[in-house]
């Protein structure tokens, strides 16, 4: 891709759109970039612009700056069906994202991860088992290192895994890696998609540059997955083939995996993680010897992990009453799988900001895991009407507020399990904000009372 004198133009500066300006005027492009935030908002990245001399255009899209450039690369946080970036593509200028520019520049095979639930822990999974297998393995994308930063930092990988969103995926041309990974496709982010078709179909794009050398990773028990990949390329590896049989992945087929002369039982894979991660498990395996991993070094890397923060993550016993971290969950089903993880009476924490779910789809699960529902945030009377008649419910001003009541509630033997089916920006800035102050509540709580907890 020729971007040397070119007018390029970035839309949204966040941390992917920081690092594309910086990328582009590096090699010699006439960069601006356009974000309908002002200063205030994004104050930790105007230093690095100013002293890049990148020109901004903040608090608008003007219709001048879209229509003179030459390309237009739009960051993941902006929907690339805005007026002015459907004008442009009008008068044909190209629009990319952030993904599909990096993957330009790029020559080592890209693993993508892809799915509604559980793309961060299949990348992180998969990045180790690769680096205990003794590659040098560049792991981001949707994760938190920008795809581009790779292609623009001097030091080489052997192999690049990215988690992909579906936001991403919407703004690729010729995007081709050599694994793509597809975990799952339920409801979700319908406040940015006309419909759950269109999202679904956004999710199976990572499929479409693929050829017939290159691999599909697929969930094949899903008939939405099945039906989305239905005329694809690539070979496909299929993990509904697996099943969780006392803690050891066993193939309901044999037991065998071959891809060209590699072949092993891949039963003797033992893990820690639980079980509600079989699936992202068994798709990190099948990713890793695709692209040369070692029965070894897939065996350290599940020896290690423990999972990653605000994921069904224990924080700590009260009273013999534990409770979990599960922030992470801000779509309908990570929530069904998170309360169907436990045995136990559950004191279930929903709320924040609504994304388009349907909560009337976790009735029956409620109703047989929650004795007690707390709701918070924007979204409360929208849960509290869909949910409500079918488990005790009551109504929290904030985390610390559904934390004090969970205890006041919960019974010896009980779970408290915040675990909200929405995103956080109503109150907290990020998921991790709001886990955060869950953990922080939980431990004021124990103070005092014995309780027990992680250090």
């Amino acid at each position: 891709m020729k971007i040397t004198n070119k007018n390029i133009l970035v839309v949204g500066l966040g941390m992917s759109g920081a690092a594309v300006a910086c990328f582009l005027k590096n090699r010699g492009a006439f960069v601006t970039v356009t974000d309908m935030a002002t200063e205030n908002h994004l104050s930790s990245y105007m230093p690095v612009m100013r002293e890049m001399g990148i020109p901004m255009e903040l608090g608008q899209h003007g219709k001048e700056t879209f229509e003179h450039a030459d390309v237009i690369v739009v960051s993941p946080g902006v929907p690339h069906t805005i007026p002015p970036i459907k004008a442009a593509q009008k008068k044909g200028i190209p629009v990319i994202g952030e993904i599909e520019l990096a993957s330009r520049f790029i020559r080592e095979p890209i693993v993508a991860i892809t799915g509604t639930n559980g793309k961060t822990t299949t990348t992180t999974l998969l990045g180790k088992m690769l680096e205990a297998s003794g590659l040098n393995v560049f792991v981001g994308g949707n994760i938190g290192n920008p795809l581009i930063s790779y292609a623009d930092g001097n030091k080489k990988a052997d192999i690049v895994v990215a988690e992909i969103s579906s936001f991403q995926l919407d703004t690729i041309d010729t995007f081709r890696p050599k694994a793509s990974v597809l975990l799952n496709i339920t409801e979700d982010h319908l406040d940015r998609y006309p419909d759950f078709k269109a999202y679904a179909m956004s999710k199976g794009r990572i499929f479409e540059n693929q050829q017939k050398d290159d691999f599909a990773i697929l969930n094949s028990s899903d008939p939405l997955i099945s039906s989305v990949t239905q005329n694809i390329k690539s070979r496909k590896l299929e993990t509904g083939n697996w099943k969780l049989e006392t803690g050891n992945l066993k193939s309901e087929t044999g037991g065998k995996f071959q891809i060209s002369n590699f072949k092993f039982q891949i039963s003797n894979f033992k893990f820690q993680i639980s079980d509600h991660n079989m699936e992202n498990i068994s798709a990190a395996c099948l990713a890793a010897m695709a692209v040369g991993g070692t029965e070894a070094g897939i065996q350290s890397a599940l020896n290690e992990f423990k999972g990653l923060p605000h994921r069904i993550e224990y924080v700590a016993t009260i009273n013999d009453v534990r409770y979990f971290d599960d922030s992470k969950a801000t779509n309908t089903d990570a929530v069904v799988k998170a309360v169907e993880c436990f045995n136990e009476p559950v004191i279930l924490i929903m709320g924040g900001r609504n994304k388009g779910s349907n909560f009337h789809l976790m009735r029956e699960q409620v109703r047989g895991h929650a004795k007690h529902l707390i709701v918070m945030g924007e979204a409360k009377e929208d849960i509290k009407s869909a949910l409500g008649d079918v488990t005790f419910t009551t109504t929290a001003s904030s985390v610390e507020d559904a934390v004090s009541q969970a205890y006041q509630a919960a019974n010896p033997g009980d779970v408290v399990l915040l675990s909200p089916a929405c995103s956080s920006f109503d109150m907290y800035k990020s998921y991790a904000e709001r886990g955060e102050f869950f953990c922080q509540a939980v431990r004021e709580v124990a103070k005092g009372r014995g309780a027990r907890g992680e250090e």
